[in-house]
């Protein structure tokens, strides 16, 4: 293991809730590649202050989470297209003091959906309004989405958020159903007020023949539990974590791992989140 050093370039991670997916993912690269890197997850008291560090100590990479996505917008310097199209960051890279937005979440959604071979004649119900729900709103509607429905209590967020992507909008799932269920609210989330609640009905996760939960701590959140026991496809946030850390750890570091070096990763990740 390396040890810790005055040369060792570092990255970090922000969020209301940190979990060890992040923690474990990167370090395990860095080791495995032999990099002086090291990665730590923090959750900030002040946003602003914290972003401010990323610049002033030359931390290299940012990972931005949960209530952050959009708030962090302000505070950098340039957006990259990828984060521009949203409005939504979940990556800052630090060049020289120079903070660049990025978004890896919609290609991480966007792969998953092809992945699974979802079809875009299904219906959705995608339950969210914040950042990550504008990477997913985004990825359906480029995947050739067109019924899809947002579930949001913010009206105002809410409609604003299907009006982008031509979708519908209603403010809570009831019992309504679709063939594809997507959570993206904290709903689930390990040591959250919600952590053993249903994000949808057990009326719609039995009818759904996808239940997606972009939820990563736990992997297995109730919804994705219901889902499987139900028979259903079922797309884990643990697997959205894997594809947008990969696609980080690339614009941190300029180096790609190798297929077998990300699985050894997720893995491990998994091992211990």
């Amino acid at each position: 293991m390396t040890m810790l050093n005055k040369d060792m370039t570092l990255c970090i991670s922000l969020s209301a809730r940190p979990s060890n997916n992040g923690t474990r993912f990167h370090n395990h690269l860095y080791e495995a590649l032999g990099l002086n890197w090291i990665y730590k997850a923090f959750a900030p008291t002040d946003l602003a202050q914290a972003i401010a560090g990323v610049r002033g100590l030359g931390i290299r990479g940012c990972a931005i989470s949960m209530p952050y996505k959009e708030d962090v917008i302000a505070l950098v310097d340039r957006m990259d297209a990828s984060a521009r199209a949203i409005d939504s960051v979940n990556t800052i890279v630090n060049d020289d003091g120079v903070l660049t937005a990025y978004n890896t979440d919609y290609s991480a959604i966007a792969t998953l959906i092809a992945r699974n071979g979802i079809d875009p004649r299904s219906s959705v119900l995608l339950r969210g309004s914040g950042g990550m729900a504008k990477a997913t709103a985004a990825a359906f509607r480029d995947g050739g989405f067109t019924d899809l429905t947002i579930v949001a209590r913010n009206e105002a967020r809410g409609r604003a958020l299907a009006d982008q992507y031509g979708f519908d909008w209603r403010p809570d799932p009831g019992e309504a159903t679709a063939d594809v269920l997507v959570n993206v609210t904290p709903i689930g989330m390990a040591g959250g007020a919600e952590e053993h609640a249903l994000s949808f009905s057990e009326q719609a996760i039995a009818a759904s023949t996808v239940v997606f939960d972009v939820v990563a701590l736990p992997a297995e959140t109730p919804v994705v539990a219901a889902g499987r026991a139900a028979g259903a496809t079922v797309i884990t946030g643990a697997e959205v974590a894997t594809l947008q850390a990969l696609e980080q750890f690339v614009l941190y570091t300029g180096v790609r791992p190798t297929r077998v070096q990300v699985q050894a990763a997720e893995d491990y990740m998994r091992s211990g989140a």
